[in-house]
This record gives C-alpha cells, structure tokens and sequence, in this order.
C-alpha cells in the first residue's frame, strides 16, 4: 500500500488517525452527523493492528448505566448498519449467558440485575435448568444460575469496519489507507499541521485512535497517554456436528474464560494472570500491522482446562490455531476518550480493551464530544482526565495494565483495590498513620486510609458490609461524638493569582467569589448547558489570590477545565500546588475544645464564622485554619506546609487525648456525608446532571449573568426541571452502595447514586434521580440484590437538618 500514489488534501477540517473498529466509527458519526471534511488515516490497511484479529463479541451490560447505554448504542447501529451502509457486518445477534458457580459471583449478577431494573435494560437471572436448556454444552450441575442478555451478540470485525468504511463515504468522508503519520507539529496548545509519509494535512481538529500505536501518537504531540499494550490469546477448536450455530457467547468469569461460537466450531478465550506486557519503553513495532505472536500454550491451559470442564465437548475437539496477538488496556483496564488537557483540538479514544463492543457507541459518543463538547453520556469511567502523569509512567502503566487484565472478570467488590503499584503517593502522615492500623485504599496514586483496624475485627471485602458496625460506625460515632481528625493532604489544591483572578472564577463558578478576604465559598462550574464539570470550594486569600480545593482524582480534570478557559484572560496564573500542603482535618463537636489549647487564634463562631479561613499556628507550626465540613460536624481544615505537617499532628493528638481523640478515613466519610445529604462528584453529579436537579440551585448567584452557563440555567429554571435528586430513607436495612433500583408503585423510576448506611439514624440512606413527575411522592421503594425495603422520601438532611452542629 505505502508505494501507491495517494492524493493526500493539504488541509481538512477533522483528521481522524487509526483505521481500527474505534477511528472507523468516530469517522463514520462525524460524517453521520454531517461534520463535512473528515479525513481517516490508516498507515496499512483498514482493520489492521488489534481489529482483525479481535474475537468479536459484544456484551453491553457494564456496572455504570452511562456505559451501558454506550455499549447498548452499539448494539442498536450493529442490527441497523448493513441497512444503512449496503455493507453486511456478520452481526449475529445470539444473545450471551454469564454463569455464576458460587454465591458471591450469584449476588454480583443479582446486583447487577437491580442496577438493570433501574433503568429498562432487559437482563434475566437464569437457573440451572434454564441454562441447560440453551447452552447444552455446559455442565450446570454445580452452576447457581446466569445473567442472560437476549441481545447480547457477535460480530465481523472485518466486515463491521468496512460498512464504516463505506457510510464514511457515502456521507463524503474521505479514507487515505497506507498513509503512515510521522510527526503531529504542535503549534502552542493545538495541533496544526498531521505530517504524514505520504505528505502533510492541516487540520483543525486531530482524534487519536491508533489503538496499539496510541502512545507512540501522543508521543508525536508531546504528551503520555496512559495506553498500554499486552498480550491476549484465544483458541479456535477443529469443526464439530455438535456444535450448534445458534449458541448464545458464553462466559464463567470464575474460570476465567469466554466461548465464542464459530462455524461449527468453538473460539476460546480468557483473562489469564500473568500475561507478558508488550513495549514498555519504546512502544509497539509500527511496522507489525497483522503482527500476532507464538500461541503461548501454558497460558492457555490456564483458560482451557476450566473450560474443558464446564464445557466437556473441548475435550474431543482438536485445537486449530491460537490467536495471540496485542492488544491496549489501560492501568484501571477502561478505555481512555475524551479531549486531551492542555491541547484544545486533540482527542483521544484508546486503549479499548473491548473495542468491537464498544465502537459503535464509542464513535457516537466521541462524535458528540467534538461536534457539541459533551458525549452525551455520564463517561467519566472512560474519561482521559480521570489519570495523571503518573499513571503514564512506564512501569506504572504496564504494571497496573497486566494486573487490569488479570483481574477483568474478578467480583468488582465494593472495597476492591489494586495490590501492584502502591505506596506511589504518600502524605507525610502515612507511616504514622499506617503504625495506627490504617487500611490503605489507592486513589490517584494516593494511599489514603479508609478505614483503621480494630483487634479482633475484620471488615468482609464482599457485598454485605459485614464488619463494619464496629469499624465504620465506631469511626462514624467518634466523629459524631467527639473529635477525629483525617488526613485529607491528597486534596488537589490550585492558587489563581493576578489581575483577573477575581474576574475569572467568577466567568467560572456559579456562586459569587467576590468576597472579603478570608471568604470561602462552595460553588459549581458548569458547561454552557448548565451541566456540573466540578465541584469545588473557592477561598480568597488577598485581593488578587484565591485557592480552589477540589477532589484527589479532579486535579487534572479541573485544571484543565480551568486552562481552556483562561487562555483569553490576561495577568493570570494557575497554579497546582498540591504537594506544597497537607491537610488535616480536626473535626467534631470537641474539635474547638482541642485546636483551643494549641493556638492563639479565637476560634469561637464570632471570630471565626463557618466558610472562613484564617492564618493562625498550631503550637509552633502555621497553618491556614479553614472552617468547612463535609462530615456535618463543627471543625477545620487545616491546610499545613508538608514539612511541618507530621509536627502539627502529633501535636494535635497531643493536646486531644483528654478528649479521645482517634483518626478516622475516607469509608467513614461516605457514610457521614450521606447523612448530611452532601454530593459528590462523579457519583451524585456530573456534567449530566444540572445544579437545579441536584437540589443546588441555592449556590447559584442569579445576579450574575454571564457566568458559563448561566443562560442555559436561567432557562432550565424558568421552563423547570425534568429530574430531581431525592433522599430516601429505608424501613429495612440493606447493603446499598449505588446503583440500586428506585421503585414507585413496583415499577421502577430511577436508580441510587449513592448508598451507605447512616450509623447515627440506625438507618441505610439511598440518593439517586428520578423524573421530576415522580419526585413527589413520601414513600417509594428501594431493590438490592433482589430485596426491596420501603423508603421514605425526604427534603432535607437525615441528620442535624437545621445545621446546630456545623454552627456551634
């Protein structure tokens, strides 16, 4: 192909790299959606790299319903594109059955089966029986039952790009194949020119989806994505009359192993645990474009053995070739989309580990992202700001990428952590912390305690959150009932400084940050929709600086929100400071009582109000004394510079053993807020859901109007609502963590976001969304795992609603 004369445009308007299932459908939808002047670049062929050699299936059933109705919008194209295009796909629309041989994989489908519930995804639970009667092949006897998805299927990756192929045309796209890209000249924060072999095209806009060869693109424009490469087999038996061609894909992730139906014949597949990791340092051979490697058959027999017992036909069956060949996974195993912080006219989607099932809601979504700026689906799971520099390193990415793959089809208990790549990120109280019995959790490299151990007690990693009355609720209690205090240092924290700070985060943020010095505020930034981008709290420290606090895993996500807005503001600076501070929160109602024998600051209410920070020292060390809580109890934040942090600790703990004091961590935050009815980012909102919806329009400043977002939501509140976040309450308690079906007259009307149970009531709380037509109602009902518990609905906090405590 590289020696045909190609007639390559000097300029387009998008260029499309990578002419796998996931560049072809972002292609296609641009296209569909009449982008005009998309260009698609294919270095070989079409297909090539990790497409032709994909099994094919296609499940849509993810834990997230933004993601599943992704994989769904797959689903819908795949019956609809041979239609469209002319071009037959070989979608074969079989239907899929995941089998579950224990209780603990059993209560993940039942899970998984109230989530579908929640919002109209056709899901069964199967018995044994029932399973038999449509996969004849298995042995069932030992099985609990299945989750069955009727539309579950297969398809042709091959043919499937090529109907791509063929609508990018018919709507006037244009495919360059054997067009290899060499260099992407970065002009400042865009992409200017494509430089190709073949010569070099101006665009306007640049999507990287060059699936095993993403990294080394990045690498071209300057940045590290977090796409690494391993190795992933299959095996396809000898033909069969036994075999039948109907057969639903099949999938015992306890084995772990998949089973795909060919013609007459099986294709077995699995997630084995020590699969080889491909170029760690140097990328992938770009000259490898059909590369596959030597069937590695001791890895197979981790996958074949199991399968050969549940399915014993393999038994008999000849093996006919091992497919072994690359493919992308990123460090938490999801795929990486979305705009690429810092360069505002290049995209990303990568790193697709399932990415014949996911292309056609991909490129749909990937299409809306660039053409509207949002994908129109809750995709933070996949998003690339979701990861940092750190998890592009190296032997970071490589390492958690093999233990991702590794763990694909594990139970996603609640409490799951990765056990690789730990101990990265540390906060000077971490071995302290760690002496007192810490139990670590991972976020954003972070060790973070989430909760402390207690002699004799042990919290169950499973769904039933056995364990934790005496672990959770004691921390919750303490918290409740005297002081604690927890390390929060892994906060991302940004200074605004110059000029316009003021005049900036006011285009920004929804609330008024133009107050005296010392003020804080609690505020949104929306998108011009009126979606939530972020969540954030906003201190102003002199006239012309102000800190903006916000999540440990939001710092990439809100810098670069804050970035792309401000390259028209002048005399402005934005600066992470993150690893500069720590942060300790002293909290409780004793927490005056203890920070009062440390300092000389007045902390009573009237010096010292709540939303207000001040400078003062704890014993010799300063700190910057923010009052704030997002427990629901009065205390402080103190913002510590790192190195006097383990002195202001132990100082604390000092003066607070008279009054009990303990630590506490982040479970037992989930668990207090809940009560308190506080929201968090990326579970209870999102760019999906409005201020107006989450009960915070009282944050929103009406008097401002040119704030982003501020017409969209000055509609929004004029025409109304179509969904409100309620509270709920339940009679019974449950195991509730999200995700749970939210029922009204037994049909269900909206799904939780958020679940714990509230150690003060003596009761579970569920939040989740439901149409605001149905948001009135006093009782509804909540499912888990198949059980349902009355709830009641209520308007204001399930504890302290009139904020005594918080005010003290």
């Amino acid at each position: 192909m590289t020696g045909h004369p190609v007639d390559l445009p000097g300029s387009c308007r998008i260029a499309v790299i990578g002419g796998g299932a996931i560049g072809a459908s972002i292609a296609y939808h641009l296209c569909s959606a009449g982008a005009g002047d998309v260009v698609l670049l294919e270095k070989t062929q079409l297909t090539e790299g990790a497409t032709w050699h994909a099994a094919g299936l296609v499940g849509q059933f993810r834990s997230h319903q933004g993601l599943t109705r992704l994989m769904q919008d797959s689903v819908k194209l795949y019956r609809e594109l041979a239609g469209i295009t002319g071009q037959e796909t070989g979608w074969r629309e079989v239907g899929s059955l995941r089998v579950a041989s224990n209780q603990d994989r059993w209560m993940e489908f039942r899970k998984a089966h109230t989530a579908a519930r929640s919002f109209g995804f056709d899901m069964q639970l199967m018995t044994p029986r029932e399973i038999k009667d449509i996969y004849p092949l298995a042995v069932t006897s030992d099985l609990v039952g299945a989750a069955y998805i009727a539309d579950d299927g297969y398809v042709d990756p091959n043919s499937l790009v090529q109907a791509f192929a063929r609508g990018i045309r018919n709507n006037g796209g244009r495919i360059f194949e054997g067009v290899e890209v060499i260099d992407l000249i970065r002009d400042h924060n865009r992409i200017s020119q494509v430089v190709t072999d073949k010569g070099t095209v101006a665009a306007d806009i640049v999507v990287n989806a060059a699936g095993i060869w993403a990294r080394q693109l990045g690498w071209m424009a300057g940045i590290n994505l977090p796409a690494g490469l391993v190795h992933h087999q299959y095996m396809v038996t000898e033909k069969s009359d036994q075999i039948p061609d109907d057969l639903p894909t099949f999938r015992d992730p306890d084995a772990p192993f998949y089973a795909k139906a060919e013609p007459g014949a099986l294709a077995i597949g699995g997630w084995e645990r020590n699969t080889p990791p491909i170029g760690r340092l140097h990328g992938f051979d770009l000259n490898k474009a059909r590369h596959l490697f030597d069937g590695d058959t001791d890895r197979m027999i981790e996958i074949f053995e199991p399968a050969a017992q549940r399915i014993p036909i393999l038994n008999e069956l000849g093996m006919r070739t091992i497919i072994n060949g690359p493919i992308p996974i990123s460090p938490d195993g999801e795929p990486v989309m979305g705009p690429v912080p810092g360069i505002e006219n290049l995209y990303v989607a990568c790193a697709f580990t399932s990415g014949i099932a996911a292309a056609g809601g991909a490129g749909k979504a990937m299409a809306s992202w660039i053409l509207e700026g949002d994908p129109g689906l809750d995709l933070w799971a996949f998003d690339l700001r979701r990861f940092g520099p750190l998890h592009s390193n190296p032997r970071y990415l490589h390492d958690r990428a093999v233990e991702s793959y590794s763990r694909y089809y594990d139970i996603p208990w609640p409490n799951r952590e990765a056990t690789v790549a730990r101990g990265v990120r540390r906060s000077p109280l971490y071995e302290t912390l760690k002496a007192r019995g810490a139990v670590f959790g991972s976020k954003f490299g972070w060790e973070r305690p989430k909760w402390f151990k207690h002699e004799g007690i042990e919290v169950n990693p499973g769904w039933t959150r056995l364990g934790e009355e005496n672990t959770i609720g004691l921390e919750h209690r303490a918290a409740r009932q005297g002081v604690v205090t927890i390390d929060m240092s892994s906060f991302s924290k940004f200074e605004i400084s110059g000029q316009n700070a003021c005049g900036f985060l006011q285009y920004l943020a929804t609330a008024n940050v133009d107050r005296e010095i010392g003020a804080a505020c609690y505020t949104q930034m929306c998108n011009h929709k009126g979606g939530i981008e972020a969540d954030v709290t906003i201190i102003r420290r002199s006239e012309n600086c102000f800190w903006l606090i916000t999540g440990s895993a939001l710092g990439i996500r809100d810098g670069a929100w804050m970035h792309r807005h401000a390259s028209t503001w002048r005399d402005l600076t934005i600066r992470d400071i993150t690893s500069a501070y720590g942060v300790v929160n002293v909290i409780g109602p004793k927490s005056r009582d203890v920070l009062e024998k440390i300092t000389d600051a007045d902390l009573s209410h009237q010096a010292h109000p709540f939303m207000t920070a001040q400078e003062i020292n704890i014993g010799y060390a300063p700190a910057l004394a923010y009052r704030v809580t997002y427990v629901g109890e009065m205390g402080w934040e103190l913002y510590i510079r790192s190195e006097y942090v383990q002195y202001a600790y132990e100082t604390i703990h000092t003066a607070g053993e008279e009054f009990g004091i303990s630590d506490i961590g982040y479970s037992t935050i989930d668990s207090l807020r809940l009560e308190k009815r506080y929201l968090a980012w990326g579970i209870d909102i999102t760019p999906q859901y409005n201020p107006i919806e989450a009960g915070l329009g009282f944050l929103v400043d009406w008097n401002k109007n040119d704030f982003v977002g501020a017409q969209a939501l000055a509609k929004i509140k004029d025409q109304g609502i179509r969904q409100k976040l309620i509270c709920l309450i339940l009679e019974t308690p449950l195991a509730v963590f999200g995700g749970e079906a939210i029922l009204l007259d037994h049909k269900p009307v909206g799904q939780a976001t958020s679940g714990n149970f509230g150690y003060s009531i003596g009761k579970s709380i569920v939040l989740g969304y439901v149409p605001i037509e149905q948001a009135t109602a006093d009782t509804y009902e909540v499912e888990a795992f198949g059980v349902r518990s009355p709830a009641l609905r209520i308007n204001h906090a399930p504890y302290d609603p009139e904020r005594k405590n918080i005010l003290a």
